[in-house]
């Protein structure tokens, strides 16, 4: 059982920072006592919704997802929904719950699904159920849908955001100037790339931290959907097989058509194709909810689970047995021989190519999974986050073999050095990426401590980052779970990297897609703004940092 003292000593302890961080990625630690349910689930005890947000149905040109979440159980959940004023028509909305496997606490949610929509159409709608208690004045906000055919249009992205809320590990003020951010630019819809709350990293309040993050995403996310991919922050012990029931249970995504909803989709909008990955499936190292220690995790009472001793990790790699791999095959061949497709944009979270110093670097599991893919069928942008800062890779196609050295022994290691197609560029030429696919980091989001220190090779000055290349391994003697978790072992000249920020972490991406006229060019337009000063003191000035033309022949 636990005793109120124990909760108490839990609570402090989270408040005074007792939760480590595992490296410098700020990984999922923990040695404390769960505290029992949060105080919200009890108070304010109604259906009033909140945490509204959007994403995009199967077809974005007419249907959208409208969810949500409330304190208790909601009666008749519903959106109504009115086009140009005009007569409201209601969409009854279906529950999902889970129960938070630390805690104990239930959490409701509601998804309404808005079908028959007209694209590129603006629709007024509002949530409510008979027991909101602003049922008078329920939330309402307005979405636009996708246009229909080959038109311009604008996206934004980043990951790593986190709450406003400081008493959480890895909050920052900046994440609400982030999700503010997104409206200053008033995009079609935004990209959120991984690491959406950092929840795990609280474990005795995991849901009163998704509930900080959606009420500020609300901001943003309930004008326009947020299509996000699980990190590995999205990892949380006893919430499902892979640890996603929260994040799972807060989003309906377009359909994959396996056995694996919601960890990985595609959707099409205009000329190009988007392409979620959940890379927590082949990425080496190992990221995810992790118990640092000294003492055991012990989940509340309530939830019937043992304590989970030190040195345990949520190690996932591997989940999807090739599953994911498969469909992202299928995926890009389809796209690859569609006409009406000019670019393939692929968003996950864990990076290929990054010379992050402080934080984790690359990973050569995602290499030798997905890179050939890439390579194979023509992506032309991947976007990541992870890594808490700003990085842009040259074009590249194929890899140099045992260009990598191990950090011990020195020793030749084949890391799969991304082969760069040119790093000649001037200033303001567009890029062809039909010659190659360019990697960005976009890892600055809103969350705290950003990491914007990058490796430099002591012997020659390029530009160097640090490598996974090896999984976990079980601890010597240790019980089932428990991992030795080692930082990267290898490192390699990163020839691939074309730009780096080192003035802040912090930082959004705004693309603007030109389809061009018939038979003519087509272009991507991606510009890159941070907000300098904002590791000393949050603010809501973004200045552009570099702009970027992407184009190549149309197909059509």
């Amino acid at each position: 059982m636990v005793t109120k003292n124990q909760q108490d000593g839990a609570s402090i302890a989270s408040r005074r920072g007792f939760l480590k961080l595992a490296g410098a990625s700020g990984l999922a630690t923990a040695a404390n006592v769960m505290s029992g349910p949060a105080l919200a689930q009890t108070s304010n005890p109604d259906g009033t919704p909140e945490q509204v947000h959007l994403t995009w149905g199967e077809d974005p040109t007419s249907e959208v997802i409208v969810s949500w979440a409330s304190l208790a159980q909601a009666i008749k959940p519903r959106v109504r929904l009115s086009r140009d004023g005009g007569h409201a028509h209601e969409v009854h909305a279906i529950q999902r719950t889970y129960t938070d496997g630390l805690n104990g606490e239930t959490v409701f949610t509601y998804h309404a699904r808005l079908h028959g929509l007209r694209p590129d159409t603006a629709y007024r709608y509002e949530v409510t159920a008979d027991n909101d208690s602003r049922a008078a004045q329920p939330f309402s906000a307005i979405f636009t849908t996708a246009p229909h055919g080959r038109r311009k249009f604008r996206f934004t992205s980043y990951g790593d955001l986190a709450t406003p809320n400081t008493g959480w590990v890895l909050s920052s003020p900046q994440s609400r100037f982030a999700v503010q951010a997104v409206e200053r630019f008033q995009p079609l819809f935004h990209l959120l790339n991984g690491d959406l709350c950092y929840a795990n990293l609280n474990p005795s309040h995991q849901p009163e931290v998704w509930r900080d993050f959606g009420n500020n995403a609300q901001t943003s996310a309930a004008n326009r959907p947020w299509m996000p991919c699980p990190g590995n922050h999205e990892i949380e012990f006893h919430n499902g097989k892979q640890g996603f029931d929260s994040y799972l249970t807060r989003y309906t995504l377009p359909d994959n058509g396996t056995h694996f909803q919601g960890r990985w989709y595609t959707f099409k909008i205009g000329s190009v194709r988007f392409i979620s990955l959940d890379a927590d499936d082949v990425v080496y190292q190992d990221a995810a909810a992790f118990v640092a220690g000294p003492a055991p995790l012990v989940p509340a009472a309530s939830t019937g689970h043992a304590a989970i001793p030190p040195g345990t990790s949520f190690y996932v790699r591997g989940y999807s047995n090739g599953e994911q791999t498969r469909w992202l095959e299928r995926t890009l061949r389809e796209a690859s021989h569609d006409d009406d497709i000019d670019w393939i944009i692929v968003q996950m979270h864990q990076d290929a190519l990054s010379s992050s110093k402080t934080g984790n670097g690359s990973d050569k599991g995602i290499r030798e999974a997905w890179l050939p893919l890439f390579d194979r069928y023509g992506v032309d942008l991947v976007l990541c986050g992870h890594d808490h800062d700003y990085e842009r890779s040259h074009p590249v196609r194929g890899c140099n073999h045992h260009a990598g050295r191990d950090v011990l022994t020195g020793e030749r290691v084949d890391t799969l050095q991304p082969r760069p197609v040119t790093t000649a560029q001037r200033a303001n030429d567009p890029i062809d990426t039909t010659s190659g696919t360019i990697h960005l980091i976009l890892g600055g989001g809103g969350t705290s401590a950003p990491l914007d220190v990058y490796g430099t090779d002591p012997g020659n000055g390029l530009p160097q980052a640090q490598v996974f290349t090896k999984r976990n391994a079980p601890a010597p003697g240790a019980t089932a779970g428990a991992f030795v978790r080692p930082g990267a072992d290898a490192v390699e000249d990163a020839i691939w990297s074309a730009q780096r920020d080192t003035g802040t972490g912090y930082g959004i991406a705004v693309f603007d897609v030109d389809p061009g006229e018939h038979g003519g060019k087509t272009s991507l337009t991606m510009s890159y703004y941070h907000a300098p000063g904002a590791d000393q003191t949050p603010t809501g000035e973004y200045d552009l940092f570099e702009t970027v033309v992407l184009e190549k022949q149309s197909r059509r």
